[in-house]
């Protein structure tokens, strides 16, 4: 099944250390590309979680941010007093000396480094929730990836089945066309009062011919459509692969407008020309 490599995902969980959330978005990138903003508490962690997205995400950028709001008690946070002791001595020193000095306020003495001290947090629990909520955010952006790449594979589908009628149509007609330039070089040899040999004369529109002749480019464009919809079914990442595919199919179509000599086959060129132009736009999504 095919994989866009868009999509986004928003999820969170409320634990007993606090709330937790995680949002990953994915945008194209030609290789695996993982961005992490985490908290603090799963710094520690980051290998492990790039691990984990790893093993879903194959291709593209992904931007992963992850949120920590804690839940505080009163036991978690305290006064080092002993320290708070200190700066207080330390303050009526200052008043002794310099007896027109402001009054120092209290609440900025707690912004102090080492006034406020908070209990550890056990990170593995944190990181246990993390890691589960980071699956489901996955399993969602997962299923809206899928469904992105279920509608780009609609749409390859049926330009591949345009490509093929414009491919047979070419073909069926391409005896009728042969034999009307033959027929115009002729008129042409005529007009001009040439007396030609028959061999030789032969020998140069038979030459003709085969510069015209599309047969082979017909064959390599069915052939690429072949593959296309082989790959398609190969539910492995294929975007690099559909890409090159798009090129070598782009390039037969120039081929066979480069060979064209009248407007049916030009067409046919520029059809397909738009057609494949439209898939390659698609295909630059896809995993």
């Amino acid at each position: 099944m095919l994989n866009s490599m868009t999509g986004f995902a928003h999820k969170m969980r409320e634990a007993p250390f606090g709330l937790i959330t995680c949002e990953l978005r994915a945008t194209n990138h030609r290789f695996l590309d993982i961005q992490l903003r985490l908290p603090e508490e799963l710094r520690s962690k980051e290998i492990e979680l790039r691990t984990e997205i790893s093993k879903s995400i194959k291709r593209g950028k992904v931007d992963c941010v992850m949120v920590l709001r804690h839940k505080y008690n009163d036991n978690e946070i305290q006064l080092n007093k002993n320290l708070l002791t200190k700066i207080a001595t330390l303050l009526r020193e200052i008043a002794t000396i310099v007896p027109k000095s402001k009054s120092v306020d209290p609440i900025s003495i707690l912004r102090w480094p080492g006034v406020m001290t908070e209990s550890e947090i056990d990170t593995e629990p944190v990181y246990i929730t993390a890691l589960q909520l980071l699956r489901e955010t996955l399993s969602d952006l997962t299923q809206m990836r899928l469904s992105e790449g279920g509608r780009i594979e609609d749409m390859l589908a049926s330009r591949l089945t345009k490509i093929e009628g414009i491919v047979a149509n070419v073909r069926r007609h391409m005896p009728e066309i042969l034999e009307t330039t033959r027929i115009k070089q002729l008129e042409r040899i005529k007009k001009l009062a040439i007396d030609a040999e028959p061999a030789r004369l032969e020998t140069e529109l038979a030459l003709i011919a085969q510069k015209l002749d599309v047969d082979e480019e017909l064959d390599r464009l069915a052939s690429h459509i072949q593959e296309v919809r082989i790959t398609l079914k190969n539910g492995t990442p294929m975007g690099r692969r559909l890409d090159f595919l798009m090129q070598e199919l782009n390039r037969e179509a120039n081929t066979l407008g480069s060979k064209s000599v009248n407007g049916e086959t030009t067409k046919a060129a520029v059809d397909l020309k738009v057609l494949i132009e439209q898939m390659r736009e698609q295909v630059q999504n896809v995993e």
